[in-house]
C-alpha cells in the first residue's frame, strides 16, 4: 500500500541491521568510544537542514554505524552512576509496541487496558492499596508533582476553597517539610505550584542520614506560631544521595497530629520493599497520601516511566481535570456497545496526569513483570542490596578505603585515604580517581559530598552488575589511589 507522504511506512522488516548494531552496542565491548570520537560523530550528523531527504537507508545507516556506536552506556555492568540504567530487552520491545500500535494510552485497545492492569500489578507487588489510583508520568520529577498537586488541592479545600479553580488564597501561608537530603524535584514541585522553592523546610538528619520527626514537629510548631499552615509533609524511602529511608511512620502520625498531608519520594528506593531486611523501614507507606516511584530505575523500563499513585481518585481528578471539551469526550459514541475503539475512552488518565496525549507506558512494566515476575523482581532488589553491603565488607578490610555512610539499600558511599595524603588534598584524590575510573571505562561511579567529604557512590540498580564489578570498583579505587599516593611522595611539593 502506497501513501502521500515522504516517509517511509511499514517497513520494520528493515530495521534488522539496526537490531543488529542494538546487539552489539550492548555487548559492550571495547573501549567506550562516545567521549573521546565526538568530533568525528558531530561532523558526520551536523550540518544544516537538508531541503531532500536522503531517504530511510540513509537514515538506517547513520543509526547503525554513527548513532548507535556512539551511544550511552549507562547498561554496561561496571557503569553504577547516579540512579539510572538501561532498560533490558522485554521493556525495549514492549516500548517498541506501543510506539507503533499503542501511540496513545487512550481509547479501548489492549495498551490502554495494560496501563490500568500494570498499575494494579505494581500495587500488588509493593503491597499498596488496591483503592489507591495509580497513573503513569515521564518520570520521578513529574510523579512528585503530581503527587504534591494532589496535597495541594487537598490542604486547601480543608479551608474550603478549591484551588484548582480559583487559585492559592493569599491570605494563607504554607509550608512543606522535607529530609534536608531529600531530591530537589521536591522543591521544583513547590515552585510550579505556588508554594515557593523556599517554603519547603529541610528538617535536619540524624547521623544515619534519616529526617527526624522531632525537629520536624518543632518546625512546624514554631511555623504556625508565625501563621504557616502545615500543606505537606515529604518522607524519602531512599536518599539519592546514600539510600536513607526516612521514619515513614513516626511521620505518618506527625501528619495526622498536625493535619498534614503525607508524601513518600520512593522514586529511587520504593522497590526496597521487597528485601526483608529493609521491609521494617516501610511501616506506613500503605498509609500514606501518596507515592512516587520510577519503573525505569530500578525495574529498568525505557527511560520516561514514573508513577504516582494517590490515595483518593476524586481528589486527584479535581486537582488535574481538563473539564469536558466538544472536540474530545462530544466526539465519543452514545451506544451501549463499543463498535470502534474510538467509541469510549476506556481507562481514563489524561483526567488525572500533566498531559492529555501521552504514550502508553503501562506495557513496559507489564512486559518486565509478565517476563520475571515477582520473584525475578525481589531476586534482582536483594542482589543489588547485597552488593552494596558486599562492598561495604570490602572497604571495611582495606587499610586505604573508608566509609562514609551507612548502607541501608544498594548504595555505598566511600573513599580512599592514605597517612601520606594531607587532609585537605584527600577530596581532590579522591576526583582524581573517579575521573580515571571513568576515563578506563570498565567502572563509572557517581559521586557526592557528605559532611564536606567527598564520597564516590556506586548506586546498584543495573541488572547487568555483576559481584565481580563490584570486587573491581574497590581493587581498582585503591590501586588507582595508591598509585596516585607515590607519585605524590615523588613530586616537590610531596
Amino acid at each position: 500500500m502506497s501513501y502521500p507522504d515522504h516517509a517511509a511506512f511499514g517497513d520494520l522488516s528493515r530495521l534488522t541491521p539496526l537490531l543488529e548494531a542494538l546487539d552489539r552496542f550492548n555487548r559492550f565491548e571495547g573501549p567506550d568510544p562516545a567521549g573521546r570520537r565526538q568530533a568525528a560523530w558531530k561532523e558526520h550528523l551536523g550540518g544544516t537542514l537538508p531541503d531532500q531527504g536522503a531517504g530511510l537507508d540513509a537514515v538506517l545507516d547513520d543509526l547503525s554505524r554513527w548513532i548507535v556506536p556512539n551511544g550511552l552506556r549507562n547498561g554496561h555492568p561496571g557503569f553504577s552512576g547516579w540512579v539510572t540504567t538501561s532498560p533490558t530487552t522485554s521493556g525495549t520491545a514492549a516500548a517498541l509496541a506501543s510506539t507503533v500500535a499503542g501511540s496513545q494510552r487512550v481509547w479501548v485497545h489492549a495498551f490502554n487496558y495494560l496501563e490500568a492492569l500494570s498499575l494494579e500489578w505494581l500495587a500488588q507487588l509493593l503491597g499498596f492499596p488496591a483503592s489507591w489510583h495509580g497513573t503513569y508520568t515521564t518520570g520521578g520529577s513529574s510523579a512528585n508533582l503530581i503527587a504534591l498537586g494532589a496535597a495541594r488541592q487537598w490542604a486547601v479545600e480543608q479551608q474550603g476553597i478549591d484551588p484548582s479553580m480559583t487559585g492559592l488564597p493569599p491570605d494563607l501561608k504554607w509550608r512543606i517539610y522535607a529530609s534536608s537530603e531529600v531530591h530537589h524535584v521536591v522543591n521544583r514541585a513547590a515552585a510550579i505550584l505556588g508554594i515557593g522553592r523556599r517554603n519547603v523546610i529541610g528538617i535536619p538528619v540524624n547521623a544515619a542520614g534519616e529526617l527526624d520527626p522531632e525537629a520536624a514537629a518543632a518546625r512546624i510548631r514554631a511555623d504556625r506560631a508565625e501563621g504557616y499552615l502545615p500543606m505537606a509533609i515529604v518522607a524519602t524511602a531512599g536518599t539519592v544521595n546514600t539510600g536513607a529511608i526516612d521514619p515513614i511512620r513516626a511521620l505518618r502520625e506527625l501528619a495526622t497530629t498536625e493535619k498534614a498531608w503525607l508524601h513518600v519520594d520512593g522514586a529511587y528506593g520504593m522497590f526496597g520493599i521487597l528485601d526483608p531486611a529493609v521491609r521494617d523501614a516501610y511501616d506506613g507507606v500503605a498509609e500514606a497520601d501518596s507515592v512516587a516511584l520510577d519503573p525505569h530505575k530500578w525495574m529498568a523500563a525505557p527511560v520516561g516511566n514514573g508513577v504516582a499513585f494517590v490515595r483518593d481518585r476524586g481528589l486527584l481528578g479535581r486537582a488535574f481535570t481538563l473539564e469536558p471539551a466538544a472536540y474530545l469526550e462530544g466526539s465519543m459514541g452514545t451506544a451501549p456497545e463499543v463498535e470502534s475503539p474510538f467509541d469510549a475512552f476506556g481507562e481514563i488518565f489524561h483526567e488525572f496526569n500533566l498531559d492529555q496525549s501521552a504514550p502508553s507506558r503501562g506495557v513496559q512494566v507489564w512486559a518486565i513483570l509478565r517476563e520475571i515476575g515477582r520473584e525475578g523482581m525481589t531476586d534482582r532488589v536483594l542482589r543489588h542490596n547485597g552488593f552494596a553491603r558486599y562492598l561495604s565488607e570490602l572497604v571495611g578490610r582495606s587499610p586505604h578505603l573508608e566509609q562514609l555512610a551507612p548502607v541501608r539499600l544498594s548504595i555505598c558511599c566511600f573513599r580512599f585515604i592514605h597517612p601520606d595524603i594531607p587532609a585537605e588534598r584527600v577530596n581532590d584524590l579522591n576526583r582524581d580517581i573517579v575521573a580515571r575510573l571513568r576515563a578506563e571505562g570498565d567502572l563509572v561511579p557517581s559521586t557526592t559530598m557528605l559532611r564536606g567529604r567527598f564520597a564516590i557512590r556506586p548506586c546498584y540498580i543495573n541488572p547487568r552488575v555483576r559481584q565481580s564489578d563490584v570486587e573491581l570498583l574497590a581493587r581498582r579505587t585503591e590501586e588507582i589511589g595508591l598509585e596516585f599516593v607515590s607519585r605524590f611522595r615523588d613530586s616537590p611539593a610531596g
